[in-house]
């Protein structure tokens, strides 16, 4: 080899150098070396082991998702409510919903799959949709675990822990797009304006991307709805004198929400009076006021699967709307339970 003569590096070192380098201008790390040997020891075969750069993985996934909103067909805007209150707003939250997980009440008391998961929310919301007043801005309050599982397979995506599902991936996106977009159909025809968050969760953490950037897209071309495409998964909103936080909890300790906040969002910190943080993660419902703010961890609407019903966790379900009032802080609460839908 030419190249190897004239630069005086051996042939092997040299062809190996070459084929790290357009790995890496591939997106490719090296990770190992391997080496087939015969009966004699002599060497037959070499190769290097590969891996995706994760930095460059996650740049093409999300061009891949922006290019994929981009084709999206865009929602017309709509007039907004004869009448709203301007010094009101209220906040729907909908955590650890679970679509496409699958409970059998024999184990967990209670049944969930896509069919029911879709039946109870858009039946809840509709109730506290109804029962909220017309306050001038609706934030939809998506905190995370949306969605059951973050791929074809049905494992988290953190730990590869396995789970109970409900159909095919295909089915799942398509129930939770469906519930989401009704929901702000919902918003919108009783508040003049709608800011929604979708928050990562543990469950949801490459979905909760898309989901973001597909949603964006989708209502851009409606000025009454704005989408936080933090990429961040912390979340923060001024309202008046009221700052209200998210975050979904999988990062972030609850005793730790009212710090965090308060550094990564000094100037809204600062501004404000009322200060409350809203979390989920753990599925049930728990509040506390910490070092000048109010943490509330919120309950979820879905059942118990078997995982949580043999590690011998229950909790009350249900979803709230909170009311605000730009200069008095939280004003009212609606709370909306499954059992309510039956009645």
């Amino acid at each position: 080899m030419a190249a190897s003569a004239a630069s005086g590096i051996p042939r092997g070192t040299l062809e190996h150098r070459q084929r790290t380098y357009f790995a890496r201008k591939a997106g490719m790390v090296v990770t190992g070396r391997s080496t087939l040997r015969n009966a004699e020891g002599e060497v037959v075969m070499e190769w290097e082991k590969t891996s995706l750069d994760r930095q460059k993985a996650a740049e093409a996934q999300q061009a891949a998702y922006a290019a994929l909103a981009a084709k999206l067909p865009r929602i017309a805007p709509t007039a907004p409510p004869r009448a709203s209150e301007g010094h009101l707003c209220t906040v729907y939250t909908l955590t650890d919903a679970h679509i496409g997980m699958l409970a059998w009440h024999r184990e967990g008391g209670e049944d969930w799959d896509l069919g029911i998961a879709e039946a109870t929310i858009t039946g809840c919301f509709e109730r506290a949709v109804l029962s909220a007043p017309h306050s001038e801005l609706a934030i939809f309050n998506q905190l995370g675990d949306l969605l059951h599982h973050d791929g074809l397979l049905a494992v988290t995506p953190t730990s590869g822990h396995v789970l109970d599902a409900d159909g095919r991936f295909t089915k799942m996106v398509e129930v939770a797009v469906r519930v989401l977009r009704r929901i702000i159909a919902m918003l919108l025809e009783k508040h003049s304006r709608v800011h929604v968050i979708l928050a990562e969760g543990n469950h949801d953490i490459a979905s909760s991307v898309w989901l973001r950037t597909m949603f964006k897209a989708l209502y851009e071309n409606e000025p009454r709805v704005t989408v936080d495409d933090s990429a961040l998964p912390y979340y923060c909103f001024q309202w008046g004198e009221v700052m209200l936080g998210f975050h979904h909890s999988h990062l972030k300790k609850i005793d730790k929400l009212a710090g965090f906040m308060a550094a990564q969002f000094p100037t809204i910190w600062g501004a404000t009076k009322y200060r409350e943080i809203h979390t989920g993660d753990k599925h049930h419902a728990y509040e506390k006021d910490d070092q000048g703010a109010r943490v509330i961890q919120h309950p979820t609407l879905a059942a118990r699967d078997a995982y949580a019903a043999r590690g011998g966790w229950h909790a009350m379900r249900a979803m709230n709307a909170i009311t605000y009032h730009k200069h008095y802080g939280q004003v009212g609460r609606v709370i909306v339970t499954p059992e309510m839908l039956a009645a």
